[in-house]
């Protein structure tokens, strides 16, 4: 399977509300629940309304549409991750996942996905 590497280094945020939102980032993912508002983004877009944050996060995204009868795809990278003592926060959208693992184990992520053959570009 292949991952692109995502380029961004992103940060993570819990929000109180998306009014002040510029929805006009590259790289921008809003999930709202009834419990809390969590986004993604650059780490260099000023978020001012946080409540927790956590940056220095680096993204492998599945280079793939994917569709939704398939099975395992985040289980399987994260089996292999984990197994190496990475943690990831993963995302999923309607195309496709994406894989955030902080900055300083990025290149090992990438070291043990090449091993457990995984193509990344």
């Amino acid at each position: 399977m292949k991952l692109k590497k995502i380029d961004n280094i992103l940060a993570i945020y819990k929000i109180k509300d998306i009014k002040s939102l510029d929805l006009d980032q590259d790289f921008l993912f809003i999930a709202k629940t009834d419990e809390e508002i969590s986004v993604v983004c650059d780490k260099d877009y000023k978020i001012d309304n946080f409540t927790e944050e956590s940056k220095y996060w680096r993204a492998l995204r599945v280079d793939e549409c994917l569709d939704f009868n398939l099975i395992g795809i985040i289980k399987n990278i994260s089996t292999v991750l984990a197994n190496n003592n990475i943690p990831i926060f993963a995302i999923s959208t309607f195309n496709t996942d994406y894989i955030l693992v902080k900055e300083e184990n990025f290149n090992k992520t990438i070291n043990v996905l090449l091993k457990n053959n995984y193509e990344i570009i």
